[in-house]
């Protein structure tokens, strides 16, 4: 079987081991398709045949090598075509390099699918052809969508927000402008209007598009053509006079990478100060030596002088030929053997249909995506078929082919100076040269003289008393429509500050029987109709209008409010007294009072006389104390020193709470009290109160819908006058309680009659002003932004100045009646120290107390084991007098005896005889007049004094 085996391998295909019994590699056929009248296909081709040369020098080892099938397509579509469908069915080649340009690479792609071969393309850069397409299609070049985020980057940094491509009328170049516009807008930045040259455009057409062109208002175009279009569109740029420093001009990665082919006086004379981008290819020794290399070749091959060649200026698209064919021997060694064999998938009648498709097709399109390699033009590496991105060269050109190198781009750093910086700040990018000369970035618009102007719609008719938002005239002799007023200075301020020209003239609106504005509903339906381009109006933003509009950030303050009368209510009040201080403030002041005179009583009833007493007596000098220090008129002497700190700060507080109270209410006795007549919505419905709107706003809609008001009760107004008259008269007199509006429209109101009404009541949040455009108008983004930057600043404060006054000088504006009571927070600081204090001291008195004590106390508990018992024994001891005290001690020396008391006695001791007496036992009275003390010591159930003693002449001794 082996034998049979072999011999049919010998027998159907003799070549097959005709390289291991002579030693010579196997030739695979590779079929290339350029345009050989042109200089890029010849200097591409001797790219490749330079390639194929240093490969196999590098790689003597490799048992295969590719031979080139060459066909011309000269150039033409059907050319390409006929070339590959030759190679396809005569030369039975393995893959196809080419064609260069891609619509003929979009038709060899489809004849590879069907044939099963690779055509692997380094000058197809259209996005219109892909791999995602063309299965057996790759690109081993840079696809133009990959410069798309890169341009939009560069137009974002220079501020620019608009650009308009020109470029030629051919699938190539057509295909590249979506993603362009993709990328333009992931970034903000529209493209107004495009411009298109058809291949065979005559300097006429060039020079007519140019002045329409001049005619609008953007600046920045973006060039993408082919190099000889290119020459000939320069050329016409500059005698159109639109190579100045107004104007900015970039060009694709193609035309720059090409740009070295173009006529050197037109780079020189009409391209100065042109910004283009290049697929960046690093500067290495292999690169240098091939290019000293190419030029030789190149005079050889196609008998041209020394002094040519070397001008010659080298493409990108020389350096991916070269790699390209790298890469091809590469996978066509990991993938041999390749089988010449085809299998027929049809028997057709047209050549077309006769295609057979290769048998190892596939297995070489596979070995060349998984190739990952560093070739002459820098990584080569396949990302779903197509040449991954490295970086973008800016570049600057000014007079030469090379151009000036100002920065990169790269997909993860953006812009930046260098290849290892990154970040878009203002450093990213060198220096540029402008058309022109300038080094002045360009503001990319001017006003334009021929661009169509927007339409902007206003209301026709105002309400009398609101001329201070919208004045609007119509000029008689011109018919000319002038807006005034504060919406209008507000819309052409914002205007101003747009980074571009935006024409526009305004036309009146009014209603059906043209005496009214109308409902401001209708008046956004036609923008939405497209009847006009944006309404300027005072039109609110709410969610229904915003379904069928898009509106521009808010530019006044939103909500609703009501007004209402006000009412004096100055010293109308017989308990006004007490209003100084709000309930809990009262309150809290109150428990404070009890609560610091009994800790005083604590520290000093057992060695303070004055604190002793009948249980009357001694509440009674509890609340004394405490209160009489309002006034600081308290007489009790304080002997204990922690007493005495409790007492300072207590009067401390005491001062600060007097001294606010009596500020307070000095204030309310004096000074004018106003307080609204109505502050919530729900007591004017509730009581049935009639309430004025403004005719034809939607608050009617909110007052029926939200608070579910009785339309009869609704007043609809006209002018502010009307809301005075209304609010006079009152809702029982045929006018109403209160008015209820935008907030904007009740300052107009309350400017003029703030003495009387004031703003009340909760705030209903509302979208506020703001100014309608069609839905999805990129000038939105733009208007909103410009909104904002006059808003943050003085501005917008200077605007209302001068159509609303200085509402500032009112002082009833937008305010009820404030409560002038001071609350317990006001006062919690105060509260909290002294209430600290008086603890601190209260603790520390019973631990020395008890520590004191302590044997007495121990003896007498010890008999006992009642709980209530023990409680009872510490309260009699605290009862006692502390003899022990200065104040007792003082007392004894004047008198010259020893006091014996009924605390001391072991016959009276309730704690001997467990007959507890009265807590409130003793009563004393000790005063100190001129050396002369008098001590009465009465029993418990008689004041009689036991014994007096005149101690005067003892302290003479």
């Amino acid at each position: 079987m082996k034998g049979q085996f072999l011999f049919l391998i010998i027998f159907f295909n003799p070549l097959f081991l005709l390289p291991i019994f002579s030693g010579e590699p196997t030739q695979v056929s590779i079929g290339v398709i350029l345009d050989m009248n042109s200089l890029m296909g010849k200097a591409c081709f001797l790219s490749m045949k330079m390639a194929k040369d240093d490969f196999y020098t590098s790689h003597p080892d490799y048992n295969t090598r590719i031979v080139f099938k060459l066909r011309d397509s000269f150039p033409q579509v059907i050319g390409a075509a006929d070339g590959a469908l030759d190679l396809i069915k005569n030369e039975k080649v393995q893959a196809i390099i080419g064609p260069q340009t891609s619509g003929e690479a979009q038709f060899v792609g489809d004849l590879g699918e069907k044939a099963k071969i690779p055509i692997i393309s380094f000058l197809a850069t259209s996005p219109s052809i892909s791999p995602s397409q063309s299965p057996f299609f790759l690109r081993t070049g840079l696809t133009d969508a990959a410069q798309s985020p890169a341009i939009a980057s560069l137009i974002k940094f220079y501020g620019w927000h608009r650009l308009v491509p020109i470029y030629e009328d051919t699938d190539s170049c057509a295909g590249f402008i979506p993603s362009l516009i993709d990328s333009l807008l992931d970034a903000d930045i529209t493209v107004p209007y495009r411009t298109l040259l058809p291949k065979n455009s005559n300097d006429d057409l060039i020079s007519s598009k140019l002045y329409w062109l001049k005619t609008m208002q953007t600046r920045v175009f973006f060039v993408h053509m082919s190099t000889s279009l290119a020459s000939r569109f320069f050329e016409k740029v500059e005698e159109a006079g639109m190579m100045t420093d107004d104007y900015v001009w970039i060009i694709s990665e193609k035309l720059t990478s090409l740009i070295g082919l173009m006529n050197s006086s037109i780079i020189h004379d009409s391209m100065k100060g042109v910004i283009g981008l290049r697929s960046y290819v690093p500067l290495t020794g292999k690169l240098t030596e091939f290019q000293r290399r190419w030029r030789r070749e190149f005079r050889r091959e196609f008998a041209v002088d020394a002094d040519e060649s070397d001008s010659m200026m080298f493409t990108t698209f020389d350096y991916w030929a070269y790699d390209t064919v790298s890469a091809v021997a590469m996978a066509v060694e990991a993938a041999s053997p390749l089988d010449n064999g085809r299998v027929m998938s049809s028997n057709g009648k047209t050549d077309l249909s006769e295609i057979a498709a290769s048998k190892t097709g596939q297995k070489l399109l596979d070995a060349i995506k998984e190739l990952n390699f560093i070739g002459l033009a820098g990584k080569f590496l396949l990302v779903d078929g197509e040449l991954n991105v490295s970086a973008f060269q800016v570049l600057n050109f000014n007079g030469d082919q090379s151009g000036r190198e100002i920065g990169y781009w790269t997909p993860g750093a953006g812009l930046s100076r260098t290849l290892k910086g990154g970040g878009n700040n203002s450093e990213s990018l060198g220096p540029v040269i402008w058309p022109g000369e300038s080094t002045r970035v360009p503001k990319g618009w001017e006003t334009p003289t021929g661009e169509k102007k927007l339409r902007i719609a206003v209301p026709g008719t105002v309400l009398p008393g609101f001329k201070s938002f919208l004045d609007i005239k119509v000029d008689a002799k011109t018919n000319e429509v002038i807006g005034g007023g504060f919406v209008i200075e507000v819309f052409e301020a914002a205007v101003r500050r747009l980074p571009y020209a935006l024409p526009f003239e305004y036309f009146n609106y009014s209603s059906s029987d043209g005496k009214s504005t109308g409902s401001y509903d209708l008046l956004a339906r036609q923008v939405a109709d497209k009847k006009y381009d944006a309404v300027v109006a005072d039109m609110t933003i709410t969610s229904n209008r915003s379904e069928y509009v898009d509106f521009t950030l808010p530019y006044t303050v939103a909500g609703i409010s009501m007004v209402v009368p006000i009412k004096n209510q100055r010293s109308k009040n017989a308990w006004i007294f007490v209003k100084p201080l709000t309930p809990d403030l009262w309150l809290v002041s109150l428990g404070f009072f009890v609560f610091t005179g009994s800790i005083v009583w604590v520290l000093e009833h057992r060695i303070n006389p004055e604190f002793r007493g009948p249980p009357t007596n001694q509440i009674g000098t509890i609340f004394y104390f405490t209160f009489s220090t309002l006034v600081f008129a308290h007489r009790e002497n304080i002997v204990s020193n922690l007493a005495r700190i409790v007492v300072v700060i207590w009067v401390f507080v005491v001062l600060i709470l007097q001294s606010s109270y009596t500020a307070s209410l000095t204030s309310l006795l004096t000074v004018e009290q106003f307080e609204p007549s109505y502050t919530h919505i729900n007591e004017l419905k509730d009581s049935g109160e009639r309430v004025g709107y403004l005719k034809d706003s939607f608050v009617k809609g909110f007052l029926v819908k939200t608070w579910k008001f009785d339309q009869d009760k609704l007043i609809p107004f006209r002018s502010p006058q009307e809301y005075a008259e209304a609010l006079a008269k009152g809702s029982r007199n045929g006018g109403v309680a209160a008015v209820i509006d935008e907030i904007p429209y009740l300052r107009v109101f309350l400017k003029d009659h703030c003495d009387n009404y004031t703003m009340a009541g909760q705030t209903y949040k509302t979208g506020g002003f703001g100014f309608v455009f069609p839905k999805g108008s990129p000038i939105v983004s733009d208007l909103s932004r410009a909104i904002l930057n006059i808003t943050e600043g003085d501005e917008m404060s200077d605007i209302e100045r001068r159509w609303f006054g200085d509402q500032t000088t009112c002082p009833k504006l937008g305010s009820k009646l404030s409560s002038n009571s001071l609350d317990f927070t006001s006062f919690l600081g105060l509260f909290l120290i002294t209430g600290t204090v008086s603890l601190f001291a209260f603790f520390l008195y019973w631990i020395i107390f008890l520590y004191n004590n302590r044997h007495q106390l121990m003896s007498n508990m010890a008999s006992q084991s009642s709980l209530r018992w023990r409680l009872q024994s510490i309260g009699q001891l605290f009862d006692q007098r502390d003899l022990s005290s200065h104040t007792f001690r003082n007392a004894e020396v004047k008198d010259g005896s020893k006091r014996t008391t009924e605390d001391q006695s072991p016959h009276s001791s309730p704690l001997n005889n467990n007959c507890p007496q009265s807590p409130m036992s003793f009563s004393t009275s000790q005063t100190f007049e001129e050396g002369t003390v008098s001590t009465e010591l009465a029993t418990p159930n008689s004041e009689t004094p036991l014994h007096v003693v005149d101690i005067a002449a003892a302290t003479d001794h």
